[in-house]
């Protein structure tokens, strides 16, 4: 289902909470809104639409993928970029790192590790800073 954009700063603030597998259609309902807003989005975190657990959805490219309990284990390559964020009005700096190693569980539950490089990197590590209460 598509939800509303949540945009109240202090929600945004709050660290979510474990997701566990009962929380799987929070993953589809962000696959759903990430759909629906992919004109001016390429990834959503589940506190965006007003779930805190961690939860993460992130346009690959050539397909829209869910991620749960989403972990950096290694970074490569730091950088400073600007963002914007559905959920904020404009752009803010942050650094960011070219390349990450993530571990996490799929939309079947599978724990999976895998590295990201570029702009797939970049949107991963803004959204598992939206599920760790860090907004740019």
């Amino acid at each position: 289902m598509v939800k509303k954009i949540v945009r109240d700063e202090f929600f945004l603030k709050q660290k979510s909470e474990p997701a566990t597998k009962a929380d799987q259609q929070v993953a589809i309902d962000l696959l759903d809104t990430l759909k629906a807003n992919e004109a001016g989005c390429v990834g959503l975190a589940a506190n965006m639409i007003g779930v805190r657990k961690c939860v993460i959805a992130v346009s690959m490219g050539f397909m829209n993928v869910a991620m749960f309990n989403p972990v950096i284990l290694s970074k490569k390559g730091e950088y400073e970029t600007e963002e914007g964020c559905l959920s904020l009005v404009g752009t803010r700096p942050c650094t960011r790192y070219e390349e990450i190693e993530v571990e996490y569980y799929d939309i079947n539950w599978n724990k999976k590790c895998s590295t990201f490089k570029g702009w797939v990197a970049e949107i991963i590590q803004h959204e598992i800073d939206h599920c760790n209460g860090i907004i740019i």
